[in-house]
């Protein structure tokens, strides 16, 4: 039992390429078509600014080196003095109140030096932060993932444009493999599973298909259109297939060999139960026999139980009751439904 339907092809990744910060783009370095590496250099931003920044930014730096090490002289003499200091106050030289005062000396000598080793601190995050906002000027193109290259799929700008933080400038896709998006109604969902293989085709290439599988399957469908989203991975190393190709999928639900079958038009409803019309030539006659039904198509339709042999009624059977009277007539002779066994999918028989 096969399933035939419509849907469009996607890449299996894609990203936008943007800038972090503000400037003005002094060169592109990649086009559309273009492939590109993990981790390639694609675009330059006027990097001026940005490196005035990172001058003053080192140049508070080594003010406040400087001024760690006055404090820390400052301190060093400090405690020089108090313990000069404390030697005097137990040789009863010193008063308690010259004590004090070099206690308090020292205290704010401490102080200072902790302040001076602060400031060093922001000040070294300041360098670092204004290194990697001109590292920023150097855009380049990162993903993960195993696929080593990728290609340049649009262009958002042109070089000498000003940029703010997070402009587009280029979009990235991986094309090694695309992705087939189609959408199930709920009666095919639950026949679709992870790992399913898909014949697909497009009229970009007449005759020819390609292979793939399905990879992922909405677990909901959407309330507007009962339908569910259904992704399906075709590699694509040769780049022939693109995105936004329109192409038809095709999906095997299952297959029985040597399968008895009825033409799904003959299956009729009566008194609750599903059946078909038998009909018997040498009583002249049409009897319903229940049927279980296996896999089924818009054609052909499975009988799994019981065994049916005979000419089956296909035309005019919405009319029939059991045991209605009927008149065989011989099959033209168009190539189908020739021996009128259900096996074969006869459709010999008609009130």
């Amino acid at each position: 039992m096969n399933c035939e339907l419509t849907g469009t092809l996607e890449p299996s990744s894609q990203f936008t390429v943007a800038p972090k910060i503000q400037g003005r783009l002094e060169r592109l370095l990649a086009n559309i078509g273009d492939t590109v590496e993990n981790g390639q250099l694609i675009a330059i931003l006027d990097s001026e600014e940005y490196a005035q920044q990172v001058a003053a930014a080192r140049a508070e730096l080594d003010v406040s080196k400087a001024n760690l090490s006055d404090s820390r002289s400052s301190l060093d003499t400090a405690a020089r003095d108090l313990q000069r200091v404390q030697e005097l106050r137990k040789q009863k030289v010193a008063s308690a109140a010259e004590l004090d005062e070099a206690e308090a000396r020292h205290q704010a000598a401490i102080a200072r030096h902790a302040v001076a080793a602060a400031q060093l601190k922001q000040k070294e995050a300041a360098l670092k932060a204004a290194e990697v906002r001109l590292s920023y000027t150097q855009i380049r193109v990162a993903w993960e993932g195993h696929s080593e290259q990728r290609r340049i799929a649009e262009r958002f700008i042109h070089e000498g444009a000003m940029l703010r933080a997070n402009d587009p400038i280029v979009s990235v896709v991986d094309l090694n493999t695309v992705i087939a998006v189609i959408n199930v109604v709920e009666q095919d969902f639950s026949k679709i599973s992870v790992g399913q293989a898909a014949v697909i085709t497009t009229g970009s290439y007449p005759g020819r298909t390609f292979t793939g599988s399905v990879v992922r399957r909405a677990p909901v469908l959407s309330e507007t259109t009962r339908q569910a989203r259904v992704e399906i991975a075709v590699p694509n190393e040769d780049g022939l297939l693109a995105p936004g190709m329109f192409v038809r999928v095709l999906l095997q639900f299952a297959e029985r060999e040597h399968a008895l079958v009825v033409p799904t038009s003959s299956l009729v409803q009566r008194g609750g139960m599903q059946g078909v019309f038998m009909a018997d030539e040498a009583e002249s006659n049409a009897n319903f026999v229940p049927v279980e039904i296996g896999i089924s198509t818009a054609e052909l339709t499975e009988i799994v139980h019981p065994e049916l042999t005979g000419m089956i009624v296909t035309l005019g059977h919405h009319l029939l009751e059991d045991g209605a009277e009927i008149a065989a007539v011989k099959p033209r002779s168009n190539g189908q439904g020739s021996n009128g066994n259900p096996r074969d999918g006869g459709q010999e028989g008609s009130r």
